[in-house]
């Protein structure tokens, strides 16, 4: 009687604990139905296509997300309101687009800090999940057997004396089998108690990521809505404007090289040579200031922030290395001097981002151009002064004109939703967005990375 209690006991508890640990899961363990394909990557995968592939569907699940969200009336009218507010002065709605700007590059740097958390808790997940499967087999072996002990228990010694050898028999082989049950049982347990802390903390990342993309859609409806005020603080006669685009892009046209586009765009596009002629008679006349002076000035853009109302780079862009920030928030898929895919090193880097994300002015400079380019997308290029030029290409939106004087972090252009089809972007193995970045110092392609800061610690030198 003694052994017929125990043995049912153990059966109905390991039973008990295999079924409800399934019914957590929503894994049954006793069916032998093959995992759907999508639910596993290929066992002759690499690893790093693992990853990709969960890190691209990641990517596509949150832009899917974002698409289905939007800045809500009353948070529109907030933002409105808080416009029509501000001081309506160039230098201050510069200011407020360079601030907006910046926390719309955080909240997309957020995005994507989420989405590489969610591809690791997703790989976790799967991990799991094949560890469950690979034992369905074994689980199911020994819920059978529980299930057969409680329905067919052995003798009781006590009452019938005859089946002592088989009781004796069935309790040898419980004393063998039920601590390997207990075993697997405790350790399903435990996959699934990581199972749904996983579940739950790919939740936690999911809310993380969605406050993040709303709080960035909110901040394009304040960009668009302080560009627009720009425009109007900037206005210009639009038959002037528009001959000047038209040159701009006949030029771009003929032009064999960036140097001899970027020479004849600031000799005969009369609003770029007067920018820059401007540009550099302030140059000039900071030249020409005292030590003492210079030493004041110095002192004051370190501990202050530089002129708002300057039309010419607050500092020499030689003194800028390891002091700017990308133009981007996104990652580095090419540096200068790494193949280029046409059998040439490359002549600048090249930066994937995400989706509709904003670019901003490395630094100060003169917009020397800013259109389409064959089939680069649409391109800016900037004059940093000293002989530098910055050349951005692969954006779908540009913010400026050519003539404009830009500040470092000043929104000037937004990415679109795929990888613009170019040469530069040869041989990379991704349809994301991509921005190419080119600097050039008196003509020649130069490498930029002693210029960008290796870990940003608050607002740099050259931020506004």
């Amino acid at each position: 009687m003694l052994v017929r209690q125990a043995t049912s006991r153990v059966a109905i508890s390991l039973g008990t604990a295999i079924l409800l640990a399934c019914g957590t899961s929503g894994i049954a363990v006793a069916q032998q139905a093959p995992p759907s394909p999508s639910a596993e990557p290929s066992t002759s995968s690499s690893p790093i296509d693992v990853l990709q592939s969960k890190r691209d569907q990641t990517r596509a699940e949150l832009e899917a997300l974002s698409k289905t969200m939007s800045v809500s009336t009353d948070t529109a009218r907030s933002i409105e309101a808080a416009i029509a507010d501000l001081d309506k002065t160039s230098a201050s709605l510069r200011q407020a687009l360079i601030d907006a700007a910046a926390r719309r590059k955080d909240y997309e740097a957020k995005v994507q800090t989420s989405e590489k958390k969610l591809t690791d808790l997703k790989i976790k997940q799967e991990t799991i999940r094949a560890s469950l499967r690979e034992r369905r087999s074994v689980l199911a072996e020994v819920l059978g057997a529980l299930e057969r002990m409680g329905r067919n228990p052995p003798p009781a010694l006590l009452v019938s004396p005859e089946d002592a050898l088989g009781s004796v028999r069935s309790a040898i082989l419980l004393g063998a089998v039920v601590p390997g049950m207990r075993v697997q049982a405790e350790k399903l347990m435990a996959d699934l108690q990581g199972l749904a802390d996983v579940q739950r903390d790919v939740a936690d990342e999911r809310g993380k990521a969605s406050a993040a993309i709303q709080a960035g859609l909110e901040e394009d409806r304040r960009i668009a809505l302080l560009l627009e005020e720009n425009a109007k603080q900037n206005a210009v006669k639009s038959a002037s404007l528009a001959e000047e685009r038209r040159k701009a892009q006949e030029l771009a046209g003929k032009a064999t090289n960036l140097e001899g586009l970027i020479q004849s765009l600031e000799s005969e596009i009369s609003s770029v040579r007067l920018a820059m002629e401007r540009a550099k008679r302030e140059e000039e006349r900071q030249k020409q200031l005292t030590a003492e002076e210079r030493e004041r000035a110095r002192q004051l853009a370190e501990n202050g922030v530089p002129d708002k109302n300057r039309i010419a780079p607050a500092y020499p862009f030689a003194s800028l290395k390891v002091k700017l920030a990308y133009p981007v928030e996104g990652d580095l898929l090419r540096s200068f001097g790494d193949p280029d895919g046409t059998g040439h090193p490359a002549r600048g880097l090249t930066l994937a981002s995400s989706a509709g994300a904003v670019v901003t002015a490395p630094a100060d400079g003169t917009v020397v151009f800013a259109g389409a380019f064959r089939s680069y997308g649409q391109m800016i290029i900037l004059n940093a002064g000293e002989g530098y030029h910055l050349v951005m290409t692969g954006m779908d939106k540009v913010n400026v004109q050519p003539g404009m004087f830009v500040f470092s972090g000043e929104p000037i252009a937004t990415m679109g939703e795929k990888r613009v089809a170019s040469a530069i972007a040869l041989a990379l193995e991704t349809d994301r967005p991509t921005l190419y970045i080119e600097f050039r110092k008196d003509g020649n392609p130069i490498d930029s990375k002693p210029w960008w800061a290796v870990k940003e610690t608050g607002r740099a030198r050259n931020d506004s």
